[in-house]
Parts: C-alpha cells; sequence; structure tokens
C-alpha cells in the first residue's frame, strides 16, 4: 500500500531544542541550565521566597506530578503545573501562573533552531502526501508559534499536541487522532520521529510504518541497544531522506 501521508514528531525532528543553552543556576549546590531563576525573578512578587527555597518547592512539585502523569502517559500542561505549584505556596492567584507559563515557553522558544532545509522539504513532501504533526508537548500554543515562526505550519493537516489531547505517546490515542484527521488508515501512513519508545514504538503497535530519525540522538547504537520494542522500519540521519522512503 502506498504511504499517503507522513506524521512527523516536532522537537529534535522538525526543530531543535537545546536546553542545555538555558541561564545556568545553582541548585542543592548543582549548576544546571533551568528556567528555575527567571520564573523565581517573575514571580517573587506573589510569594516572596527566596531562590532556594522557590527551587526546591517548585522541584518537589514538578517531580511529583510527571511521574503520577507519565507513569500513565498522560501529558502535564505547563500551567497545571504552575497552578499546583501556586496551590503549594497559598497563592490563589492565576496571574502567577500564567506568568509563569508565559517566561517558561518564551525561554523555550528562544532555545529553538530549525535546520535551514526543512522548509523546503515540507513543501515537496505536501505537494506529493499528506502532512501530519504529532507531538508531544506541554503547551500546544507554543508548538503552534515555534512552527509558524520557522514557516512550517503551513504545511500541517492536522497538528495534533499532547498537551490539547491530553494524553503522550506512545498511547495510541495520539496517533488515533492523527488518523482521524488525515481520514487514512494505519498502513497508509509513515510516522517520523527521534524517540524509538514514544515514536516507533507507538506508532508500531498501531500498524503505521515508522523511521527513527538519529540525528539529535546521542549514541543510537546504545540506545537501539537498550530498546526492547518493534524495530523501526528505517533508520534516517536527516528528513531529507523521508522523500526517498515515500516512493513515487
Amino acid at each position: 500500500m502506498p504511504i499517503r501521508a507522513v506524521s512527523f514528531d516536532l522537537f529534535d525532528t522538525l526543530v531543535d531544542i537545546h536546553m542545555d543553552q538555558l541561564p545556568v543556576v545553582s541548585i542543592d549546590g548543582r549548576r544546571v541550565p533551568s528556567t528555575y531563576g527567571l520564573l523565581h525573578a517573575a514571580s517573587v512578587q506573589w510569594h516572596g521566597l527566596e531562590f532556594e527555597r522557590f527551587a526546591t518547592e517548585l522541584a518537589r512539585v514538578d517531580r511529583e506530578m510527571r511521574e503520577s502523569y507519565y507513569a500513565e502517559h498522560r501529558e502535564l500542561p505547563t500551567i497545571v503545573r504552575f497552578r499546583a505549584f501556586g496551590a503549594l505556596l497559598g497563592v490563589s492567584d492565576d496571574a502567577m501562573a500564567r506568568t509563569l507559563t508565559d517566561v517558561h515557553m518564551a525561554a523555550i522558544r528562544e532555545r529553538v533552531t530549525v535546520p535551514a532545509h526543512h522548509a523546503a522539504l515540507l513543501a515537496r513532501l505536501r505537494a506529493r502526501v499528506a502532512v501530519a504533526l504529532c507531538s508531544n508537548f506541554s503547551h500546544s500554543e507554543t508548538a503552534r508559534a515555534v512552527l509558524d515562526r520557522a514557516g512550517l505550519l503551513v504545511h500541517f493537516d492536522p497538528v495534533v499536541v499532547s498537551d490539547a489531547l491530553g494524553l503522550r505517546k506512545p498511547r495510541a490515542e495520539i496517533f488515533n487522532a492523527v488518523l482521524e484527521g488525515l481520514g487514512l488508515s494505519p498502513a497508509e501512513v509513515l510516522h517520523v520521529g527521534d524517540s524509538l519508545d514514544a515514536d516507533v514504538a507507538g506508532a508500531s503497535a498501531l500498524g503505521l510504518r515508522t523511521a527513527w530519525l538519529t540525528r539529535r540522538v546521542r549514541n543510537p547504537e546504545a540506545v537501539r541497544s537498550a530498546y526492547s520494542g518493534t524495530a523501526p522500519d528505517h533508520v534516517i540521519a536527516d528528513l531529507a531522506e523521508v522523500e526517498d522512503l515515500i516512493g513515487s
């Protein structure tokens, strides 16, 4: 059966995210790149905490909520995370959670780069097949903004982000949402992403064809050795290879 659509992951697939370039802060004696310093400065008017206490409490909320949500592959929206932090501090004003979300996401957007050939590549693909986005991310508005700023958003229909659905890859529901948006069967869709567990295993379980992108994967051989799921149909080092995979 011919490939009639390609579904793409977003971060470290279509665009690259450089979290190591965030401002470095000291937390519990460790120096780490983080948005915590920016978040503290933007919210101290609401809580009055010193940075160390702020960072400790926020880290605890982050850890506990992510463990709970991610164990079931549920998405943890950024605004929900910061509302829970506000509740812990006794801050009932939702303006703090919204401000923290805006500051955090602005920092993320500033650390995104786009390979120069991706826009032209998507335009060529769109002339041949349908193109969809299937991304795990905690803020749909930012995902769309990243695509729009890169000149990529116009090529996608549908755009499925876990924040809006409430569920993350490898859950079947997020891939089913893509298939429904495309109006195609699994065998007609190729899914491309950088994660074996989320992208390859999740898509393969529903019968989509898969391509594992290793461009941003550190030590692909070690990652492949540690993976016990369904093998990808293709392994590619650059998205330009997708053009050959969809055939004529």
